[in-house]
């Protein structure tokens, strides 16, 4: 073997692996939330908070419901509601049959333990403070899409 080839085949095999690797780093939902919602069902989870989410029934609505809905339409998704307390839609999280949950929740929620967390969001019409959306933990996809709509539409 050449003293060339010698001398360059370690760091270039150190760049190729680093190279490599940098792939690996791209968003992914191993439950494949944002490929299954897109085009299909967003099934979201409300927990009534004045004027943020109202319920009324099985109608869910309010400042952060809208938000919800146009996010849907951004993704030609259909929102289905499941209407519970924010214990039973972490529940629907972690059991995988709901998307994100909605409601009072602020970027102080107990939660961020058991489920994925957005950023806070200040400038939802009726919030208090920054809040938040709960949403599946390690769908990284899926968070990244709600996350650059509502750095697009609700101010932080």
């Amino acid at each position: 073997m050449s003293r060339w080839r010698r001398l360059w085949s370690v760091p270039l095999l150190v760049l190729t692996l680093c190279v490599a690797g940098c792939a690996i780093t791209v968003p992914s939902d191993p439950q494949g939330t944002l490929d299954r919602a897109r085009g299909g069902e967003l099934r979201a989870g409300a927990s009534a908070s004045g004027e943020l989410v109202t319920v009324d029934g099985s109608d869910v609505g309010g400042s952060l419901a809208g938000i919800v809905e146009e996010f849907a339409d951004s993704i030609d998704a259909k929102v289905v509601w499941t209407v519970g307390s924010e214990e039973d839609l972490v529940d629907g999280l972690e059991g995988g049959d709901l998307d994100l949950a909605i409601g009072g929740m602020t970027d102080a929620t107990p939660w961020s333990q058991s489920v994925g967390v957005t950023r806070g969001y200040a400038g939802v019409p009726g919030a208090r403070g920054p809040v938040v959306v709960l949403l599946p933990m390690g769908e990284n996809a899926w968070q990244a899409a709600i996350e650059a709509y509502l750095d697009r539409e609700v101010t932080r």
